[in-house]
């Protein structure tokens, strides 16, 4: 297996991965609420926004690398590709 190979099966897993966060987002996304009324008892509904706003967070930043992570990958494969053609040519 050469080199090109190999990056083309890490970015299909860095991928499936980035598309795995999408999804997983996106369902957090759907429990997210924009406006909460609070009464008296509703602490736990409070806390319970902050953990699910804190989770989309920190998969924003996940996403956002591995969505890099998965361009540069993909550059790289097509830059290699070219390369590997041109000297054919």
């Amino acid at each position: 297996m050469d080199a090109f190979h190999l990056l083309f099966i890490a970015w299909a897993g860095v991928t499936a991965l980035l598309i795995c966060t999408m999804i997983y987002r996106g369902t957090l996304n759907i429990h997210e609420e924009d406006h909460i009324a609070l009464g008296a008892g509703a602490q736990t509904l409070a806390d319970e926004q902050r953990a699910i706003v804190s989770r989309i967070e920190k998969l924003s930043l996940l996403s956002l690398a591995l969505g890099i992570v998965s361009g540069l990958l993909l550059a790289i494969i097509a830059g290699m590709w070219l390369w590997q053609n041109y000297q054919s040519f």
